[in-house]
């Protein structure tokens, strides 16, 4: 809205200052400086107002240390998350932009379904929360949203561009080039509307979705939507689940999507910007810097929220929280076309993923093969997911989320590398 508004002075009335608001970067900045500040100063007056609804954390008996001084710690606390999202992007981000408009409903979209989720385990006193159907409905809802956003909007497109002496007059006819402008060269340029996203580590790879279907004969691409869809919801299901498991101890799921948070600014940004698409030779996508002013508000709202969410946690951000953040990071990965870089990126939500699911067939394997007193004693961790079994093995909270951290840092690492590896 600022935005708005700024330009308007800035066109009309010369106002000093106002051509500020033009640049991504400041705008990323004032998201960044506003998100702290309503984490920070308004998250205080927000626990205080959940422990007066007795808005408590129910902490199940699992034998860990310190879980008895976690009991009636206030939960919901995700709502300070959305907040510090929502608020800066509306106030600095270019509102008509159909990658925002995208983020700021995948926020609300999955936050409610936390919010749900959180609901009826504090005021219904329903341990289990929202039935895990309903939860992967929202998530399918979604994939479905997101999915259909980016394959039908017109405004969805990426950018090829063409030297004039490496095409023909017919090439440029057939193909609708235009004359563009880039790092002071005369470029042609093509608009593509596609599926196509980034292969890692490869030079000028990129793949089409739809290339999975070329086995159904020459009308595999009629049904490219749908292979679309089914690869859009399984990110965001996924990944949303892996924050959700990942939020289980002070700062984990918080300090980690922090991470993973500026990695995606940084790639939202180049990939947005015509010169440094140029240079790294990698895809160019209109209009996609507006992303950096969310991811901008996304990091200053995880690291703010840390305030009070670092060990000792006074606030637990909830399933409206982590739901919403894993939500937000598979949703902006798919728009900056970076999705086969989660695997990566994200890998602290991919293993502790990994180690439920290893956990639970392992002992199925051990209960069919040897019984169950056996598969109790021979689980393959000493309690899944990842991080509590090593709160088991002994380690202290706060340091299992240091090393957790330092390894997402140096996964984040690895993912920038790969836009110069190829």
């Amino acid at each position: 809205m600022l935005y708005y508004l700024f330009d308007y002075l800035d066109k009309h009335f010369d106002f000093p200052g106002a051509g500020m608001f033009q640049y991504i970067s400041f705008r990323a900045a004032l998201a960044i400086i506003l998100s702290l500040i309503i984490t920070t100063v308004f998250g205080r007056r927000l626990i205080n107002m959940l422990r007066n609804l007795q808005v408590a954390e129910t902490v199940r008996n699992l034998g860990l240390a310190g879980e008895s001084q976690k009991q009636g710690t206030p939960t919901m606390g995700g709502l300070i998350i959305l907040g510090a999202i929502l608020l800066p992007t509306l106030l600095f981000a270019r509102l008509t932009n159909v990658y925002i408009i995208l983020m700021l409903i995948s926020t609300v979209w999955l936050g409610l379904v936390g919010f749900l989720d959180d609901y009826i385990k504090v005021f219904k006193k329903n341990k289990e929360g929202l039935a895990g159907r309903f939860k992967v409905l929202g998530q399918v809802g979604l994939g479905v949203i997101v999915a259909t956003t980016l394959y039908y909007n017109n405004h969805v497109k990426t950018r090829n561009f063409y030297h004039p002496s490496e095409v023909t007059t017919t090439f440029i006819q057939e193909h609708n080039l235009q004359p563009t402008i880039v790092d002071n060269q005369m470029m042609l340029a093509e608009d593509i509307h596609s599926t196509t996203t980034t292969i890692p580590f490869l030079k000028s790879a990129y793949f089409d979705y739809a290339d999975l279907l070329k086995f159904l004969g020459e009308s595999y691409k009629d049904y490219n939507f749908l292979i679309y869809l089914l690869v859009v919801i399984f990110i965001i299901t996924a990944v949303s689940n892996g924050a959700n498991i990942t939020d289980g101890i002070d700062g984990l799921a918080a300090g980690t999507s922090a991470i993973i948070g500026v990695t995606l600014g940084i790639l939202a940004y180049v990939s947005g910007n015509m010169v440094f698409s140029k240079y790294l030779n990698i895809m160019y996508i209109p209009h996609l810097g507006e992303m950096v002013i969310f991811a901008g508000a996304f990091v200053g709202a995880c690291v703010g929220f840390l305030w009070y969410n670092s060990y000792p946690a006074q606030v637990f951000m909830g399933d409206t929280g982590s739901l919403a953040l894993g939500g937000i990071i598979a949703s902006f990965s798919l728009m900056i076309r970076k999705e086969l870089l989660i695997p990566i990126l994200c890998g602290i939500f991919l293993i502790e993923n990994l180690s439920v699911i290893l956990q639970v067939y392992y002992f199925k394997y051990q209960k069919r093969k040897h019984g169950i007193e056996y598969a109790r004693e021979h689980r393959l961790f000493k309690m899944s997911p990842l991080h509590h079994h090593y709160q088991k093995d002994g380690y202290h909270e706060a340091k299992i989320v240091t090393r957790f951290w330092i390894i997402g840092i140096l996964l984040a690492i690895i993912t920038v590398i790969t836009l110069k590896v190829r």
